[in-house]
Order: C-alpha cells, then sequence, then structure tokens
C-alpha cells in the first residue's frame, strides 16, 4: 500500500484526540499524518500529536463566529498549505474546515477528498430565527463546496442528515457519501462504574447554546427540585460567543447556582461521568451523534436524550434492554417526568446503564467505526 500524506482540517484543537485521535494512531500505521487547526492551547494536546508523529499547522480560525476577514485569511493559508504539502488526501471535519477547505481542495486537485459533516447544526432547524441570512449562506456554500466529482466522497453521522441534504438540493443521489456511526467511543478509555446509590445527580454536557436544550435542562431541574430538593443538577461546557449562545439572563441564573451546579469547560468529563446517575442531553441542535451520549453509555449511564437527529440514533428502545428515554424538543415539561422516572425507579439507572454499555459496544466501539473510516480515507471513491 503506498503511504499517503493525509492532511486533517478541522475548527477546534480540542477535537483533535478527544474525536480523532484513535483514528489518527490507526492511519499512522500505514500513511504520514498533517493538521492544520486553530492555535492549540492544551499542552498535553500539542505533546501527543508531536509524540504521534504528526505534523502541526496552525491557524486563526473561529468556528463559532462571522469573520469574513478571518475566514478569508483562513483560506489563503490553508491554499499555501496544500500547494506546499500537497497532500493524497484532505480529510477536514464540521462546517468551515469542510466548506472552505474542500474549495481549496478541489482548486488544488487533491487526489481524494473526504470532507465530514458532524451535524447539521443550527442552519438547517426550521426555525423562525433572525438568522437566516447566515443560514442561507451556510447552504449556498455547502451547495457549492459538496458539489459531485470523482474526487469527493462526503461521509455522514446519521441517515437523516443524508436525507436532509438531500431534500434541500445540496447533494443528489449520485453523490458518493458514506454514513458511519458517529466518532466512536473509546471503551477502554471509559470505564464502565456503576452510579452511587442514594445520590441522585443528572448531568449534562454542552456548549452553552440554546439549541443544545440548555434552557429546557434548567426549566426541568427547577420542577424536580420543587418536590425534590436533594436531587443535583450538574452542567458542563464552554459559554462561547456562538452566534446562538444562550443569553446572558439564563447564564447569569446558571451561574448562580441555586439550579444547577456549573463546572464550566473541563479537559476530562470522566470523573463527572462517575459522579453521575443518569446523563442528559435535550438537543434540538442537529447533531451527528453527540459525542456525550456515547461517554454516558460507555461508562454505564442511562440517557435521557431529545427525539431529534443525531440524538434518537443512541437510544436502544428495545423493550426488553431500554437504554434510556427520548423526549420532544424544546419540552421540559417531559424532560422531567423521565427524570422523575429515574428518581422514583432507582434500580433501572443500573439497569438501563448495563443495556447503554452494551449497545455502544455493539454500535458504537471506536475500532468498528474507525474501520468504516479507513475503508473511506483509503479506498477508491464509490457512487451510491
Amino acid at each position: 500500500m503506498k503511504r499517503n500524506k493525509i492532511l486533517i482540517a478541522c475548527d477546534s484543537s480540542r477535537s483533535l484526540l478527544d474525536f480523532r485521535g484513535r483514528l489518527m494512531e490507526e492511519l499512522l500505521v500505514n500513511h504520514n499524518v498533517c493538521v492544520f487547526t486553530p492555535k492549540i492551547h492544551q499542552i498535553h494536546v500539542r505533546k501527543k500529536l508531536e509524540r504521534l508523529g504528526i505534523s502541526i499547522y496552525e491557524n486563526d480560525l473561529n468556528g463559532s463566529t462571522i469573520s469574513i476577514f478571518s475566514d478569508l485569511a483562513y483560506i489563503i493559508k490553508l491554499f499555501k498549505l496544500m500547494r506546499s504539502l500537497k497532500p493524497d488526501v484532505f480529510f477536514p471535519y464540521t462546517f468551515k474546515p469542510v466548506i472552505y477547505g474542500t474549495l481549496v481542495a478541489n482548486f488544488c486537485h487533491v487526489n481524494r477528498i473526504t470532507p465530514m459533516l458532524t451535524g447539521l447544526g443550527y442552519s438547517f432547524l426550521n426555525t423562525n430565527s433572525k438568522k437566516q441570512v447566515i443560514k442561507l449562506i451556510t447552504r449556498t456554500l455547502l451547495k457549492i463546496s459538496l458539489k459531485a466529482n470523482k474526487r469527493t466522497s462526503l461521509i455522514l453521522q446519521n441517515k437523516d442528515d443524508y436525507n436532509t441534504l438531500i431534500r434541500a438540493g445540496i447533494i443528489n443521489t449520485n453523490q458518493a457519501a458514506h454514513i458511519v456511526n458517529g466518532s466512536g467511543v473509546d471503551l477502554s478509555h471509559y470505564d464502565y462504574s456503576e452510579p452511587e446509590p442514594g445520590s441522585l445527580n443528572f448531568l449534562m454536557i454542552s456548549r452553552l447554546i440554546n439549541a443544545k436544550g440548555v434552557n429546557e435542562y434548567y426549566e426541568a431541574a427547577k420542577i424536580i427540585l420543587q418536590k425534590h430538593p436533594n436531587v443535583r443538577f450538574t452542567l458542563i461546557g464552554a459559554y462561547d460567543p456562538n452566534v446562538d449562545a444562550i443569553d446572558a439572563a439564563l447564564y447569569n441564573k446558571i451561574k448562580a447556582g441555586n439550579v444547577i451546579e456549573y463546572k464550566g469547560e473541563v479537559d476530562d468529563v470522566r470523573s463527572f461521568i462517575k459522579a453521575c446517575s443518569v446523563v442528559v442531553l435535550p438537543s434540538y441542535y442537529g447533531e451527528g451523534v453527540p459525542r456525550c451520549i456515547l461517554e454516558g453509555m460507555a461508562m454505564g449511564r442511562a440517557i435521557i436524550t431529545s427525539d431529534s437527529v443525531g440524538c434518537r440514533e443512541t437510544i436502544n428502545l428495545s423493550s426488553d434492554q431500554p437504554s434510556g428515554f427520548l423526549v420532544p424538543i424544546k419540552n421540559a415539561t417531559c424532560l422531567a417526568e423521565k427524570m422523575l422516572y429515574f428518581i422514583l425507579n432507582p434500580l433501572h439507572i443500573v439497569s438501563y446503564g448495563k443495556n447503554g454499555r452494551a449497545y455502544a459496544f455493539e454500535k458504537f466501539d471506536v475500532r468498528k467505526v474507525n474501520l468504516q473510516m479507513l475503508q473511506i480515507l483509503e479506498g477508491p471513491t464509490v457512487f451510491a
């Protein structure tokens, strides 16, 4: 097998090890790997990448904000890098790297381009938002960048996203497209542990943006605490200037700590998952497959999430091996009802959690997902 030069582009350096670490290790067996990433501020991330032998090229991209000048600088820098490196394979993931990177890679005639959309986000939500112009621009650019050609194979994380892109006219049924089970989860890294009996703690892991359901989590917690004041609610995640960030009033209520224990952004979620009883994500964001749910399942935690794109993929609704509940989007009352179920049936927290870990082994084991990814990145483009 030829030793290819693979260039990976992302919009967050934190994701390189958390989401692609094991995949890069697999790729390095037979290929050379380079990453084009926003500035790496975490020393352990940089050291691990260097230790693996991965070439690092940094930029100033901010994936959460809109800036014409910043985005243009990113495009120019990536163009120069591609002309210099001449990669055999280009693997961008998340919106800006996919849109800009795929355009640049096609212009530079990169032999194999494998853009991955890890969810379609608010740009494909059917809301009467003030951000309609941003949505229109995003969809238009995506349609241009993903225009069918023999070099490009699109990667998605659920069938709903594929159908949405078809209906929106972004792609067509003749284009090469692959669906994988999310980013996978390393079941050897996220060890099983049984929840502590008698102490109920619900945990949400999410950036503080509206479409993740932060407000619904807060309101459901208020409902529960009226009759069950000893139940705890924890929230982990960064507050950043995303176009869909929660408003200042809600953020201040959360920080006050009267309803939710807010921990901010953390480097390792495992201790928090171990300390919780149930993992909650009431998202209507347009997820690929939410990583935080997979992490909770891997560690044996029952799940409550929304019946929305990506989230519904994670729940085993089998009558004999249920792993959690799906709730309607934007419905704090229904979310509270499912929380109450676990409060009143604590033994089910353990059994649902065990079922969830078994489901993670069956469907989301990172080794199985990476086998799919390797076949896509290494193999010939196949048109469906």
